[in-house]
């Protein structure tokens, strides 16, 4: 069993969609970056690739590569899922929460769930989401970004 954790924050800008898990959501902003800038997807990303000793997402898909301009994250989510798969490795489950402000997520949480766990071929009972605020506190209260941690365990196969 390996243990992994992620992190991830976009700054949220106008002009742009907000993807969250795979969801785009109806909001005034979203997320700047070279990909899609899914901050739930990259951090579950980085905890499983942390868990597998695999290097970062930064590693793997580098914002200096244009063929990862726009991105969709589960795709890339997709490759992951690959790479700890080429180590041994499968997932037993992942646990993330999403900063924000603004907007309320609970509405788009069972389907950012489904995403997750059909991109990664597992059950959905496998993967929870969690959104929380700061309580107007620091950058994301001030609704200046978003930003996502999450946790996962790998198991052998």
């Amino acid at each position: 069993m390996r243990i992994g954790s992620g992190y991830d924050v976009h700054k949220l800008v106008s002009g742009r969609d907000l993807i969250l898990g795979g969801v785009k959501i109806e909001h005034e902003l979203g997320l700047l970056g070279h990909s899609d800038a899914d901050v739930l997807t990259h951090a579950i990303m980085d905890a499983l690739l942390g868990a597998a000793a695999s290097y970062d997402i930064g590693y793997h898909f580098p914002d200096t590569d244009e063929r990862y301009r726009g991105a969709n994250s589960l795709e890339l989510l997709s490759r992951v899922k690959e790479i700890i798969g080429e180590k041994g490795y499968k997932v037993g489950n992942i646990d993330a929460t999403v900063i924000a402000e603004k907007p309320k997520l609970r509405p788009y949480i069972d389907e950012m769930r489904k995403n997750i766990a059909d991109t990664l071929k597992i059950d959905i009972d496998q993967v929870s989401i969690k959104a929380t605020t700061e309580e107007r506190l620091g950058f994301t209260g001030r609704e200046e970004g978003i930003a996502a941690n999450a946790v996962c365990i790998l198991e052998s196969m």
